[in-house]
């Protein structure tokens, strides 16, 4: 039974690759400080028993050990959306900083294959479209997003930085705009905005005129990539995305649609620097791991409001 380690596992996309590693037979240690993820996300595995699935709540910038051999550690622990990276600004950077050295280490020191979250905020507001894995990117170093974008960045260079110098295994996904059940309500994100406005009855809100575009790939897809990636060979970055662009005023009319509510639309400034365009380039994803996105937005939606509708107070479509 390989052993494998997840940080940020109890948050969106850990608590996903929890449930997946778990059904590809490995024996999961879910470690998390709760700063932005939640136990109800993983609750249904503790019934599994430790010798399935463990949790383990600390802090990964602070030193890690786990006793026993590991397979492979997946360092998911980090604010990812913009509300919360605004709002834990300092946490944010020593996650991607120090919690990569140490969830590094200790692969190194388990010899394990480690796998890292990188981001397409690596490519800050991009001047080239769609975004392939050599664009160096467009990044405000000293801007608010900073703080997310560079802790990324550094977390890809110190990752193969260990990979040249130690020889240590190490995979890099670099994660498009994901959504899906688990996503939290309040976390600031389109997604879960829209949705939560929707149900409720209030005003959508879109950021600038909402010609921004984005590209959402349905949770399953992300993890069946990230997954692929993890068994594979390659050490440089790779994209995993769904390159169906949207813009963000297109899909809260989407959303409003899907939703059945009689909500319209807002429009406030635009936050600094935030993206203009964003769109994978998949095709190295498709060469080396023969992966495209499967479930459509449209679908997509459909599931995610299942969420959605047991966790936000709706109002129901007639009367709003």
């Amino acid at each position: 039974m390989p052993r494998t380690l997840i940080t940020g596992g109890a948050g969106f996309l850990g608590s996903h690759l929890c449930d997946r590693l778990i059904e590809e037979g490995h024996e999961v240690i879910c470690m998390d400080n709760l700063i932005t993820g939640n136990t109800e996300n993983i609750e249904h595995l503790f019934e599994l028993g430790q010798d399935q699935f463990r949790f383990v709540e600390y802090d990964v910038t602070d030193y890690i050990h786990v006793s026993g051999d590991l397979d492979y550690v997946l360092h998911f622990a980090s604010p990812a959306a913009p509300d919360d990276y605004l709002r834990l600004p300092i946490q944010t950077l020593k996650v991607g900083a120090l919690g990569t050295h140490k969830a590094l280490g200790l692969a190194k020191a388990k010899d394990a294959r480690l796998l890292l979250a990188s981001t397409s905020e690596v490519y800050g507001d991009p001047l080239v479209h769609p975004q392939p894995e050599d664009y160096w990117g467009n990044v405000n170093p000293i801007g608010k997003r900073g703080v997310y974008d560079e802790a990324k960045r550094f977390a890809e260079a110190i990752a193969m930085a260990y990979n040249r110098h130690h020889g240590a295994e190490t995979r890099i996904v670099r994660i498009f705009n994901t959504y899906g059940p688990r996503m939290r309500t309040d976390d600031g994100r389109a997604l879960p905005t829209f949705m939560s406005q929707a149900l409720r009855g209030d005003p959508l809100t879109v950021y600038g005129d909402g010609s921004q575009t984005r590209a959402f790939c349905y949770v399953d897809d992300l993890v069946e990539g990230i997954y692929r990636l993890l068994m594979s060979d390659e050490s440089d970055p790779v994209n995993i995305g769904n390159p169906d662009e949207v813009t963000i005023k297109e899909f809260a009319e989407e959303i409003i649609e899907i939703t059945g509510t009689n909500s319209s639309i807002t429009y406030e400034e635009l936050p600094e620097d935030d993206p203009q365009v964003r769109q994978p380039d998949i095709s190295r994803a498709k060469e080396i791991l023969d992966w495209t996105p499967n479930v459509d937005r449209k679908e997509g939606l459909r599931r995610t409001l299942d969420y959605f509708e047991d966790e936000v107070d709706a109002v129901p479509a007639e009367t709003s």
